[in-house]
């Protein structure tokens, strides 16, 4: 089952990119700032964005994938103002957790708030017994949100010649501490 609409925050709808989001995600993809730290080049062009949109292969091949965040309070057919959502990573057998903001939309709270429903998809629907996270090390934004998260650190790596870290959260850890829950695990 592919996944294209994700779990409702607070304030976002998180839900497939679709080709009408060509623009937003061009200018979430090619602003300096959001791109300094994912080790990718920033978007070419408008056209670039579209041509990712339309061959995202995740939520075919994996049942789902990184997400559009709209914000609610504008409705679901809203440009959106980044992403969030898992992605099954093939070269290191694992599924990561990963986000990106606008800059204007950065320290309001949105990275967590979406990582953490994101999360919690992928243990409860997905059944997923881990979820891990590739930071730079030098990205202190990121780091506070998989914090708030409630990871853990679990190893200094090296990605594309820069220092990195590796992050990661169990089931049981997640439940264990999920203040949704205050702190009991579910009853399965």
């Amino acid at each position: 089952m592919a996944h294209r609409r994700g779990p409702d925050t607070e304030r976002l709808i998180l839900r497939a990119f679709e080709p009408r989001d060509a623009d937003a995600f061009f200018r979430l993809n090619s602003d300096a700032r959001v791109m300094r730290y994912t080790g990718e080049p920033p978007m070419p062009s408008v056209e670039a964005a579209r041509d990712a949109i339309v061959a995202y292969p995740d939520f075919d091949t994996h049942g789902f994938g990184r997400w559009a965040c709209v914000l609610k309070e504008l409705g679901e057919d809203s440009p959106p103002i980044g992403f969030c959502g898992l992605k099954f990573l093939d070269e290191v057998d694992e599924v990561d957790i990963g986000y990106r903001f606008l800059p204007a939309y950065w320290g309001r709270g949105l990275a967590t708030e979406s990582a953490r429903a994101s999360i919690e998809f992928g243990f409860v629907t997905l059944s997923l017994e881990h979820v891990c996270a590739f930071v730079l090390a030098d990205n202190d934004g990121s780091i506070r949100v998989l914090n708030k998260l409630r990871m853990t650190r679990a190893a200094d790596i090296m990605y594309d010649g820069q220092a990195a870290q590796r992050w990661t959260v169990t089931r049981s850890d997640w439940f264990g501490s999920s203040p949704r829950n205050g702190g009991e695990t579910p009853s399965p």
